[in-house]
C-alpha cells in the first residue's frame, strides 16, 4: 500500500513578502498559498485561525514531544506559543515588513495531558514601526482549561528588495 503524499505549497519568496501585508502573509499560510513554517511540522502543530492581531495554532501533543519525566516538554509549550504570538504580531505589520521574536516569557500552569487537543492563541497588545508586543495562552479545546500563558516582544523588520546582479 502506498502512502498518499500531499503536495506542499511553495515557500514565500522575499519578492512576495515585499508585496504583501503581514496579514496577507500569515493568511496565505493558513489558506495553503505558502508553505507552513517547518517548525510546526517538526513539533506537530498547525495554524488553525487567523484574524488581524490574533492567530491560533492547534495540536495534540503525543509521545514525540515528551521530556525525560514523561510529560509534555516545556520547550514545546514555548515553541507553539512563540509561533502564535509572533504570527499575531506579523498580522499587523505593513506591506514589505515581517516580525520576529526578540524575547518571550512562558508560564506553565499545569501539564497538558498527552493526547489532548489544545489551542495556542496569540493576541497583540501593540504593534508599532519597530516592535510589537503580544500575549499568548494554551487552552484545552474540549475543556477550556488554561495550561500556559506567555508574553513576547517582537522586532518589526522592513525588508529590502533583492539586489540585482
Amino acid at each position: 500500500m502506498s502512502k498518499k503524499t500531499e503536495k506542499m505549497p511553495p515557500a514565500m519568496t522575499t519578492q512576495e513578502a515585499l508585496s504583501l501585508t503581514g496579514f496577507e502573509q500569515i493568511n496565505g499560510i493558513l489558506m495553503g498559498r505558502f508553505a507552513p513554517p517547518s517548525i510546526g511540522t517538526l513539533m506537530k502543530y498547525k495554524m488553525h485561525a487567523v484574524a488581524e492581531g490574533r492567530v491560533v495554532f492547534r495540536s495534540t501533543p503525543d509521545g514525540t514531544v515528551l521530556n525525560p519525566m514523561g510529560s509534555v516538554h516545556g520547550g514545546w509549550y514555548g515553541t507553539i506559543l512563540d509561533s502564535a504570538m509572533a504570527c499575531a504580531v506579523t498580522t499587523r505589520v505593513p506591506k514589505g515588513c515581517i516580525a520576529t521574536t526578540l524575547e518571550y516569557k512562558l508560564n506553565i500552569i499545569r501539564p497538558i495531558p498527552v493526547g489532548m487537543m489544545v489551542e495556542a492563541i496569540g493576541e497583540t497588545d501593540h504593534v508599532g514601526r519597530s516592535t510589537g508586543v503580544a500575549q499568548g495562552k494554551i487552552v484545552g479545546v474540549e475543556n477550556g482549561r488554561l495550561y500556559a500563558t506567555a508574553s513576547t516582544t517582537c522586532i518589526v523588520i522592513k525588508l529590502e528588495p533583492p539586489k540585482a546582479g
